[in-house]
């Protein structure tokens, strides 16, 4: 029985499950839930949208991509990457617009799923990913200054830009607060030193506590120092449906569609490359089809109960390796504690300081930056190359990341053709005297009046227009096309060749094809230009088609 392409790895897994791996899964879903709780929280302010949200994300989009997912460890639920594009959405369409963008996300990754597109996401050059990678790792850096240094804007003023941000920081900081600092800079300490020290207890539940204390218990710094409680409803008890009320039109879905795009892609990308990361680490293979279904269920799951939208988290991923977990179950297990913590402990989130949501962002920013890569690329990379990622770089921290990506995978692909165009080359041979060359035992005699032009590369249309450079006089009787490195051809290319074709008839000038692999001699055949030419003219090796032209 053919085995079913979109097949859950959590039923393949469960065959041969025991109680020891129950345990493992068990012990890593928690830690795993206690690392996710804080990040969750920050991660949801970052996109602009209110604290539970990001908990919400984790609960549902976490379950639902664990049990249907094509990943043994894979964890899902709100990241870094995602912050800035639901900010731009939050901003220009509301909630309704968000939800909206992440449900089409949601279908355009399970239509990428059925349709077996898991492997096309190679296409997505590295220098692009690398490029918009740090450009939302500044992005969030900047976007956090505000909280770190505990500023206030003016009554009216909400910058959704980074430009604007650092704008309306510098415009604020009039405002600046020592007490907001000093609680900022000991989490940040803690986030950098303890981990050095201790790698059990997740840094950022450590950096959460000392804050929340510092605030509670330090004489002076409560009155400098917001905290969640303070700016957002920290709401308990399992979220609501929110469909009920709202209302779809044409011009709501079709305003918010190159954001459902971007999101589409950007969750395709993030899970994918982190199922690759957790495959090297258990030593397992993910099914990349069965993972882009279950991450558009995801989505589609957590913005129905007000979340946001959601992708493979590599550091939850890994901690979720690192720390026994190897099935599915653990990502569930994960799933279930944040409900739990959701139900019955929510309310203790509303004591953790601003400052330190900031300082654990900044860690986030700095990990996902890969700032040695970004360097190394800079570097070592081709030219073209460099230009697409420092491009996809400044558009998104300038403008956002949707531009970013249309002009990066744009240019990136006019680069290529570019590249592909100067690869193709059509070259005349060169006719020496034989019987005065020393080296002539390699040479092939060419018949009198006969003109032979080696083709390499593919023919495509940034290259077609090499073919018509073919020149002749009045003396050639016959020109030999050598086509043995000839990949591909395409439609532009095969309309240069009737051209060159019609061309030669009109000045009785014959054509010859040597060696024509299969894509472009079935092109051919298709078009009616092997017809045209005629069988005969199409010889299997150089010396045959000589052999032919001499005939003319």
């Amino acid at each position: 029985m053919k085995k079913f392409y979109l097949k859950p790895k959590l039923f393949s897994v469960l065959k041969n499950y025991n109680k020891d791996q129950l345990v493992k899964d068990i012990v890593a879903g928690v830690i795993v839930a206690i690392i996710a709780l804080p990040l969750s929280i920050a991660l949801a302010l970052a996109s602009g949208v209110e604290p539970a949200c990001g908990v919400y994300t984790a609960i549902f989009a976490g379950f639902m991509v664990s049990f249907l997912g094509g990943s043994r460890v894979q964890i899902a639920g709100p990241t870094a990457a995602f912050a800035t594009v639901v900010a731009g959405v939050v901003a220009t369409q509301g909630m309704e617009g968000l939800i909206i963008a992440t449900i089409l996300a949601g279908i355009f990754l399970i239509l990428m799923g059925v349709f077996k597109l898991g492997a096309l996401i190679k296409f997505i050059p590295y220098t692009i990913t690398t490029g918009f990678t740090a450009g939302i790792a500044v992005t969030i850096f900047i976007g956090q200054i505000k909280d770190f240094l505990g500023l206030q804007y003016e009554n009216g003023i909400k910058p959704i830009e980074t430009i604007e941000k650092i704008e309306a920081n510098i415009e604020a900081i009039g405002t600046f607060s020592w007490q907001a600092l000093l609680v900022g800079a000991v989490s940040l300490a803690i986030l950098i030193i303890y981990p050095k020290i201790e790698k059990k207890i997740p840094p950022s539940l450590i950096a959460v506590i000392v804050g929340a204390l510092m605030v509670k218990f330090i004489p002076g710094l409560d009155s400098g120092v917001f905290t969640i409680g303070d700016l957002y409803t920290i709401p308990s008890g399992f979220p609501q449906f929110v469909l009920t009320g709202m209302e779809f039109s044409f011009a709501k879905v079709s305003a918010v569609l190159p954001d459902a795009f971007t999101i589409a892609i950007l969750a395709a990308i993030e899970s994918l490359l982190s199922c690759v990361v957790a495959d090297s680490m258990v030593h397992s293979r993910h099914n990349s089809n069965a993972e882009l279904v279950a991450q558009g269920v995801g989505n589609i799951a957590s913005v129905l109960f007000g979340g946001i939208p959601a992708t493979g988290a590599i550091a939850r991923t890994a901690a979720n390796a690192k720390n026994g977990g190897r099935t599915p179950v653990a990502g569930m297990v994960h799933a279930v504690v944040l409900l739990l913590v959701l139900l019955f402990l929510m309310p203790l989130a509303g004591l953790i300081p601003m400052p330190t949501i900031a300082a654990i962002l900044f860690m986030v920013a700095y990990n996902m930056s890969e700032w040695k890569k970004f360097v190394h690329i800079l570097k070592s990379a081709p030219k073209n190359d460099i230009i697409v990622m420092v491009i996809t770089f400044g558009l998104t921290v300038i403008f956002d990341l949707v531009i970013a990506i249309e002009v990066g995978m744009l240019l990136a692909a006019m680069l290529f053709m570019k590249r592909m165009s100067e690869e193709t080359s059509v070259t005349g041979w060169k006719y020496v005297d034989a019987e005065n060359d020393k080296d002539s035992l390699d040479l092939k005699v060419v018949p009198q009046n006969v003109r032979v032009y080696e083709i390499s590369g593919p023919l495509f249309f940034g290259a077609a227009d090499k073919i018509l450079d073919i020149k002749y006089n009045e003396e050639t009787h016959c020109i030999v096309l050598r086509m043995r490195a000839v990949s591909a051809i395409d439609a532009t290319a095969m309309n240069s060749l009737e051209m060159l074709h019609k061309k030669c008839q009109s000045k009785g000038v014959a054509l010859v094809l040597s060696h024509v692999n299969e894509q472009p001699l079935h092109a051919m055949q298709k078009s009616g230009f092997y017809d045209k030419i005629g069988a005969e003219n199409f010889c299997p090796h150089i010396d045959d088609a000589l052999k032919r032209a001499s005939q003319f």
